[in-house]
C-alpha cells in the first residue's frame, strides 16, 4: 500500500498506508490529522481539506480539474502548490507523497 506523510507546520510528520482508489482526504480523516477537515465529505465543494504539496511531488500529480481550481483560488494564501486533498485520488505511483497543512487551517498565522 502507498504511504502519504502529512507534515504540520511545526514540522510534525504523520506517517499512513493508504488503499489506493482512496483519496489524501480519507486518509487526512482517518488519521485525524489537525488542519484537513474535509467538511464536504469530498465533493469539491468546500476547500477544508486544502493542503501544500510537496515540490518534489507536484509534477507528479495529475493536473487540478476545474473545480478544484476554482476553489483553490478562494483559499488563503493559494500557491502553485496548493490542491484539495479530496482531489488527489491515491495510486502506487504516489507511494512516498508529501503533503503540508496549511498554518491558518489549524488557528496559525
Amino acid at each position: 500500500m502507498p504511504k502519504i506523510t502529512f507534515v504540520q507546520p511545526d514540522g510534525a510528520r504523520q506517517t499512513i498506508e493508504v488503499h489506493c482508489g482512496s483519496t489524501g482526504m480519507d486518509a487526512a480523516r482517518g488519521l485525524l490529522v489537525p488542519g484537513l477537515r474535509g467538511e464536504c465529505g469530498g465533493e469539491c465543494q468546500c476547500s477544508t481539506c486544502h493542503c501544500y504539496v510537496d515540490e518534489g511531488w507536484i509534477a507528479r500529480l495529475p493536473p487540478r480539474n476545474a473545480a478544484e481550481a476554482n476553489l483553490i483560488d478562494f483559499v488563503w494564501n493559494p500557491t502553485g502548490a496548493s490542491r484539495l486533498t479530496c482531489q488527489l485520488v491515491i495510486t502506487d505511483e504516489l507511494d512516498g507523497l508529501v503533503l503540508h497543512v496549511p498554518a491558518y487551517q489549524i488557528g496559525g498565522p
